[in-house]
Formats: C-alpha cells, sequence, structure tokens
C-alpha cells in the first residue's frame, strides 16, 4: 500500500519535466510559423512564463487597436518585429532558448491588469528560472527595457543582446530611398559643374564669401552655437546683458552693423574717388560718412546697454 504513493511522488519531477518540454515544443512552433514572434493571449502567456522554464523572453507588451490611439505603439512594433525576426535565423541551439512574444492589449487585458501595466509600449525581459541560463545572481525578476533611445531596432538588439545566448543578428535594411537620393543629388551636382564653374572660378565670389563670412563669425556666431544661448530672452528681449552672453538675433544685428560700416569704409576707398564729377563726390562722401557716423552710434548704444558702465557715447 505504501509503495503507490512512493512511486507517485517519484514521479512528479518526470511530470513537471514533460510538461516543460510539451510547453517548449509549443512555443518554438509558434515562434517559426510567425518570423520569430509569438503573438500572445493569457494562456500563452502564462504557457510562456511557466515556473519550471529552463528559456528566457523577451515580451512586447502594446496596445495596437485604432480605437487605443496608441502611436508610439504603432511606431515601435515593426522594430520589435524586425529583432524577432533576425532571431529566428539564427541557430536552433539558441534561438529555442530565448523567445520573442507580444501581448495586444485587447488579446490580454488580464495581463496588463496583474502586472499593473497602464502605458504601453514596454518590454519586459524574462530570465530563466531553471536550468544553465538561470542568472548566477539568481534574479527571476523581469528587466524593462529603457527606451532612452528611442523606437529603433539597431539600439533594441543591442540592449536585449545582453539577454540572449548570443547576440541578435540584425542588420538595418538598405535605405535604397537614400540611395537613390544621392545618386540623384550627384548627378545634378555633375550635370550643373559646367554651368556653374565659371562662378566658382570668380574671384569676386570667393571674395563675398570670404567677407560674409568674416561678418557672420565675428559677430558671435559661433559664440551662441557652441554655447547654445537661445534667439531671444523673455518678453522679446534680444539683447543679453553683459559681455560674457549673446542672443541669436543679437548676433544678426550686429553682423548687419558691421556690414554696414565696412560697405561704407569701401565705398569711400574704392568707388568715390574715382568719381569724376565734382558734385556727385561731395555727395558720396557725405551721405559714407553720414552712415558710418550712425553706425558706430549704434554699435557704441549697444555696448552700453549691455554694459552700463561703458563710458563712451557718439550720438545716441
Amino acid at each position: 500500500m505504501l509503495l503507490l504513493p512512493f512511486l507517485a511522488l517519484l514521479s512528479i519531477p518526470f511530470c513537471i519535466a514533460a510538461s516543460a518540454q510539451v510547453a517548449h515544443d509549443k512555443l518554438v512552433k509558434l515562434a517559426a510559423s510567425n518570423n520569430g514572434v509569438i503573438k500572445l493571449d493569457e494562456n500563452l502567456f502564462n504557457l510562456l512564463l511557466t515556473p519550471s522554464r529552463d528559456w528566457s523572453a523577451s515580451i512586447h507588451f502594446t496596445a495596437l487597436d485604432p480605437r487605443r490611439k496608441c502611436g508610439p505603439c504603432k511606431e515601435f512594433d515593426p522594430s520589435f518585429n524586425a529583432i524577432g525576426k533576425a532571431w529566428s535565423k539564427v541557430p536552433a541551439v539558441h534561438r529555442d532558448t530565448h523567445f520573442f512574444a507580444t501581448v495586444d492589449f485587447e488579446n490580454a487585458m488580464g495581463v496588463f491588469q496583474k502586472l499593473g501595466l497602464q502605458s504601453a509600449p514596454v518590454v519586459q525581459n524574462y530570465p530563466a528560472v531553471e536550468g544553465p541560463r538561470k542568472p548566477a545572481n539568481g534574479r527571476t525578476s523581469p528587466i524593462v527595457y529603457d527606451f532612452g533611445n528611442g523606437f529603433d531596432a539597431g539600439p533594441l538588439a543591442e540592449q536585449l543582446s545582453q539577454f540572449t545566448p548570443i547576440p541578435i543578428p540584425y542588420k538595418a535594411p538598405v535605405d535604397y530611398a537614400r540611395i537613390a537620393t544621392g545618386a540623384g543629388v550627384l548627378l545634378v551636382i555633375a550635370s550643373g559643374v559646367r554651368a556653374f564653374l565659371p562662378i566658382l572660378r570668380s574671384r569676386w565670389v570667393w571674395a563675398a564669401g570670404t567677407v560674409l563670412t568674416s561678418l557672420v563669425m565675428t559677430s558671435g556666431y559661433m559664440f551662441v552655437r557652441i554655447r547654445g544661448m537661445p534667439q531671444s530672452g523673455g518678453n522679446g528681449q534680444w539683447i543679453a546683458p553683459g559681455y560674457s552672453n549673446q542672443f541669436g538675433q543679437e548676433t544678426q544685428v550686429i553682423s548687419i552693423i558691421y556690414g554696414l560700416l565696412s560697405a561704407a569704409f569701401l565705398m569711400l576707398t574704392v568707388v568715390t574717388p574715382y568719381q569724376t564729377n565734382a558734385a556727385r563726390q561731395r555727395l558720396q562722401v557725405y551721405l559714407w560718412s553720414g552712415v558710418i557716423l550712425v553706425m558706430f552710434s549704434v554699435l557704441i548704444s549697444l555696448f552700453r546697454i549691455k554694459n552700463r558702465g561703458y563710458p563712451f557715447k557718439l550720438l545716441l
């Protein structure tokens, strides 16, 4: 009479092992039939996370139903599917020890409630509970994926490879649209070289480009870009107080002032002396001298605004 209970007790581990093997075989077939990603409902979710599992799993919780209006879910879903498809191509000895699965809210509301999930998408990585792939530290609680790197498949594959027996062999698909666009641009440039070559060889074009670049750079453009200064301050203020601060709009105004001063000096030294008409020459002298006087006055007034202790003043 005591022999039967004893034999039943001895058979329990074998029954558990057989049950786990049946679950594993079913999961392998489901993954193979859907490009490496298992679509879960509540029953399959419990089957995937059976307490006696010797496999790990990366589970994607999402809400793709249009009624849920989950834009991030639709954006991330192709990336997760691409990772699952890439994993389906590795050898079975590694592939069948880690599974990728997706749980949609409409198919497994109870799972979301059980886990306390109130947002999507979420990716959780569940380690193996038994066997050689059980973590050395004994931790079997899920690890949540950090979306700090966005929804792209590349960073996702890199991060999830920490939980797979071998790295996920994901390769980004060839962007034929970008290649075609680049080829078109090169074709346009090549066909337009002959037309633009005289312009590119003109010393006046290079001189104008050099002068404009110098005006922009000496006005503080790189200072603003490097320090990440805003275009303007609060209440529409466009002049930053202090010599160590500068707004983007202030840079534009300073470059215009420098440009007008340079043009005025250039006209006085290059154009005006060669005027054959005395009255016209006199008018240009008065005009450009007035421009220089006014622009210098504006420039000095800006210095005074930036530093109230600036002692000099011209007109303004």
